[in-house]
């Protein structure tokens, strides 16, 4: 059984962007789906043991050797 999509136009316009299905529906299956307010601070604001962090809960491979600037490349391309 294949699960359900919480904002189908959002999973569709990530889709449309290049996103995979995962992501795609990862980002569209989030409580405030669709809503703007962006209040999360900048990645280049962030520490880079802030960044480690949230690298190791979206399960970045290789984060431990990663510089400040790759650890923020590979989560916004995650």
């Amino acid at each position: 059984m294949a699960k359900r999509v919480k904002n189908q136009e959002q999973y569709e316009a990530l889709r449309d962007q290049g996103y995979s299905k995962e992501k795609s529906a990862r980002i569209a299956n989030t409580q405030n789906s669709g809503e703007k307010g962006g209040t999360a601070e900048k990645y280049e604001e962030r520490t880079k043991e802030d960044l480690y962090e949230q690298a190791k809960k979206v399960g970045i491979e290789g984060r431990s050797k990663m510089t400040k600037k790759e650890l923020i490349k590979a989560l916004r391309n995650n």
